[in-house]
């Protein structure tokens, strides 16, 4: 009896292990990546030859998860100024020679319709237009903080993190002897919130943005952002579809920021797609409120080469502003010539302030890609014609992605 009664406490306790087995999964996903950087008035053009490998694992029991990830990236030609080097006899190419902690995070899902993350983590809002991972550069932009996401109401989802510092893309070597916005990392008391409500025509998101950058070096940078978006679709045929975006955004400064502004964001834009083929045409202002440094609509934490062109020249938005009409058009195969999927995209800018009139530049680009497998290909060019800011700029890229998980 005793030996039957030890037999059944061991099924007993068993059970729950067999139900729910710890999972593991290894990440990994490596990137070869050659740039070509030309730019006025500098003599020499970059070439930088990079190669950036993330390693970790993920870690599965119940309703919890653990995942840790490593990042290095290596410089094989190091032909650049990485912003961090020294070497600015060359144009820059932001991905610095790094090794460092990318993701270290514990996630539990128990509670109802609720996921909190707690820990290192990438987090991306919306288009990454205020908030993104900055995943284009080799050394990823995280977070280390609190984020809680919670959808029990249908077509109902809050996202609110607490994040009280930001791991920047300059790596383990950045620092303010390179200059104020190239910091390893940036503390400070950040707070965003974001509410969004799933109608049968789009996405309805409400959002209030405190960033809070306590570095003395970056304290221009801290802002309180509240504003919208409306982003949807409409199926005008079985093969048309009509697409939109709306949003606003009102800015000021915020916390520690020397400076005492208000400017407004706002855009729209209209595309169609007929099967694979996309048109699509949009404005975005970043507004400007007197002219001054700093003054002007940022977005310090976005994902910012996704927005105003990929040669990258308004990172920083200028002091008067800027507006930004632009028009693209897409085409993409699922499946051709043996490969799981082909896209090609081109794209046109015209730039120029929010305030006095001015036309800063034009910029062409243009990108194809190839998937197969767990391998993605990549031609991608940007070309961008300075009239009144910057200068003359072109960038080439060719790169090859492979990845597990």
């Amino acid at each position: 009896m005793r030996a039957l009664s030890l037999l059944a406490l061991g099924g007993l306790v068993a059970t729950p292990a067999l139900a729910d087995p710890l999972k593991l999964t290894p990440l990994i996903d490596a990137r070869l990546r050659y740039e070509h950087v030309e730019q006025a008035p500098l003599a020499r053009d970059a070439d930088a030859v990079t190669v950036r490998v993330r390693s970790g694992f993920e870690a599965k029991l119940s309703d919890f998860s653990f995942l840790a990830e490593s990042e290095a990236t290596f410089g094989v030609n190091p032909a650049y100024n990485s912003g961090v080097n020294g070497k600015t006899a060359f144009p820059i190419v932001p991905d610095p020679e790094n090794i460092e902690l990318n993701r270290l995070q514990l996630q539990y899902r128990g509670l109802k319709q609720t996921v909190v993350t707690v820990g290192r983590q990438a987090i991306t809002l919306d288009d990454q237009r205020f908030v993104g991972a900055v995943a284009w550069r080799d050394n990823e932009q995280t977070f280390d903080a609190v984020r809680v996401e919670w959808s029990a109401i249908r077509n109902l989802k809050a996202d609110l993190i607490y994040a009280n510092n930001v791991r920047t893309i300059w790596g383990i070597d950045g620092g303010n002897r390179f200059g104020p916005a190239k910091l390893s990392e940036i503390g400070g008391d950040n707070v965003l919130a974001n509410l969004a409500y799933k109608t049968s025509i789009g996405t309805l998101t409400g959002f209030a943005y405190l960033v809070d950058q306590d570095q003395r070096q970056v304290f221009v940078n801290s802002s309180q952002s509240y504003g919208g978006r409306f982003v949807g679709a409409y199926p005008l045929s079985k093969t048309v579809k009509l697409t939109y975006l709306a949003s606003f955004a009102s800015q000021r400064d915020y916390h520690r920021n020397p400076n005492r502004y208000h400017a407004d964001y706002y855009a729209g834009e209209l595309g169609i797609a007929v099967r694979a083929l996309s048109v699509t045409g949009g404005y975005e202002v970043l507004g400007a409120d007197k002219g001054a440094a700093v003054t002007s609509f940022q977005t310090p934490l976005a994902t910012l080469h996704k927005f105003n062109g990929w040669a990258d020249k308004f990172l920083v938005t200028p002091p008067n502003g800027l507006r930004d009409a632009y028009g693209s058009v897409g085409y993409g195969w699922k499946t051709a010539a043996g490969l799981d999927a082909i896209a090609l995209v081109a794209s046109y800018h015209r730039f120029a302030s929010d305030r006095l009139g001015q036309h800063y530049g034009n910029e062409v680009d243009a990108q194809m890609s190839v998937r197969k497998g767990r391998y993605t290909a990549l031609l991608k060019y940007a070309d961008y014609r300075a009239d009144r800011f910057a200068t003359d700029t072109k960038k080439l890229w060719l790169s090859l992605d492979w990845a597990f998980s």
